[in-house]
């Protein structure tokens, strides 16, 4: 057997050994890391039912907890139900120097368990929690570590659903203010104190998206409470989502205005066209009251005028009132018609009285001596001549009126109302327009200006 055949075999048995040292090392560092949890979580050696002391092993001090979170996901924000569907991690650190080991000299880092109950739990809850469950595929998302110098992070992720207070005076323009609320349970502050870890208390996933909202920004804070217990310590975040207006700029405004524009087709339609004119304004009016009603299915009902029920009013008002322009117009048609009438009966009557009058006087034609009477018959139409050209001299000169001016080309007064219509509706309605628009975009930056000037804190997003 040659040099290098001896070589590759010491190669060889070398590094068997250093395998099994190896293996050795790793199965000593387990049985070491069994040994320092069972020193500190052994039998009668840990009591759970014990809350820590506070800093420094102080007894007289409360405990304080550090809380921060993940949001993962926002699933859903609920108009009708004011609430939202949120999925997050959740995470809480404190100090137990129950729980000190040693490191063996920094190799070992952290101890994991995965059953909470083995250590001290603070008994935090969400007060505006409706619904909640943990994950439990494949095994439980839930971990506790316990650090050398006595320090526990306890994380879960968990699936929440939060009962959010929604002010819908501005719907669809407005801001809604979304809290998620955290608070101890039966430990008063002067045992149990939650506080916001310092950095980023809270983080948001990226590319976060919402069907019909943005998140704008949100603000930890603390809110806690006094009862008749006591007082509890509380944390909560204010989610702010801003409504995205191009959905019902789609499915709501842009309709609602077609059906407006829609049922003034109306006046430009002939005035002996009933049928037509009646389908096309009760169509239109029974489609606006169709499309408000489903609008208002998907709110809940409250007590107080939305700024989408002040646009379908006002809509409804306008094509209401394009119905109403007909029955005006169709009203003042018969009028005219029975005016003409009642002229072309008087001009009968005149015509018949003038020919009764030649009649006669080519009677008296044939006497010798004729009497010119001194004053004419009011029937004469020499005199009524002479009367209206008095009128007319008597009368003061008028100033020419360019409304009266353009309307006199209409002889019939239903055709003076469509003209008129024709302008006044699309006027008003742009009118209407402007101050709508301006008010309540208006009133929605105030909103967000109210909330930055009481929000003093930092922001963090």
């Amino acid at each position: 057997m040659g040099t290098g055949h001896y070589f590759w075999v010491i190669f060889y048995f070398a590094s068997l050994c250093s395998a099994s040292l190896a293996n050795n090392a790793k199965i000593n560092f387990r049985e070491k890391e069994k040994k320092v949890l069972d020193q500190i979580l052994g039998a009668g050696k840990y009591d759970a039912r014990i809350r820590p002391s506070g800093i420094n092993g102080t007894e007289n001090l409360p405990t304080y907890v550090y809380v921060n979170m993940f949001l993962r996901s926002i699933s859903k924000i609920d108009d009708y139900k004011m609430e939202y569907s949120v999925q997050l991690t959740f995470r809480e650190q404190w100090t137990d120097e129950r729980l000190k080991f040693d490191d063996i000299q920094g190799r070992l880092k952290y101890l994991t368990l995965t059953e909470a109950n083995r250590v001290w739990m603070p008994d935090l809850f969400f007060s505006n929690e409706k619904e909640g469950h943990f994950h439990n595929i494949i095994m439980p998302n839930v971990y506790i570590r316990i650090f050398p110098n006595g320090s526990v992070l306890y994380s879960i992720r968990i699936s929440l659903t939060l009962a959010c207070p929604m002010n819908l005076k501005l719907y669809p323009l407005d801001r809604q203010i979304c809290s998620l609320r955290m608070a101890s349970y039966g430990w008063t502050t002067n045992d149990l104190v939650f506080l916001w870890k310092e950095g980023d208390p809270v983080q948001v996933v990226k590319n976060l998206h919402l069907p019909r909202f943005t998140l704008e920004k949100f603000l930890t804070d603390y809110c806690n409470s006094k009862t008749n217990t006591g007082e509890y310590s509380c944390l909560k975040v204010d989610l702010l989502f801003k409504r995205e207006f191009s959905y019902y700029l789609i499915q709501i405004y842009i309709p609602c205005c077609m059906l407006v524009i829609v049922s003034w087709v109306s006046f430009w339609l002939d005035q002996g066209a009933v049928p037509a004119r009646v389908s096309l304004g009760v169509t239109t009016l029974l489609t606006m009251a169709t499309q408000t009603s489903g609008i208002n299915a998907s709110l809940p009902p409250v007590s107080y005028t939305k700024a989408i029920d002040v646009w379908t009013g006002v809509c409804l008002t306008f094509v209401f009132g394009a119905l109403l322009e007909f029955a005006l117009v169709n009203y003042a048609s018969r009028s005219d018609m029975h005016k003409e009438n009642m002229k072309k009966k008087r001009r009968d009557l005149e015509q018949a009285s003038l020919d009764a009058a030649s009649d006669l006087l080519d009677t008296d034609s044939n006497a010798t001596f004729a009497m010119k009477p001194l004053v004419r018959h009011p029937g004469d139409p020499l005199a009524l001549e002479k009367l209206r050209q008095c009128e007319v001299h008597m009368q003061p000169p008028k100033r020419p009126n360019c409304c009266k001016t353009w309307l006199s080309k209409f002889p019939t007064r239903s055709k003076r109302i469509d003209v008129i219509s024709r302008i006044t509706f699309p006027l008003v309605f742009a009118l209407f327009n402007l101050v709508y628009w301006s008010t309540y975009l208006f009133r929605d930056e105030e909103d967000e200006h109210r909330w930055n000037s009481k929000r003093c804190v930092r922001y963090s997003y």
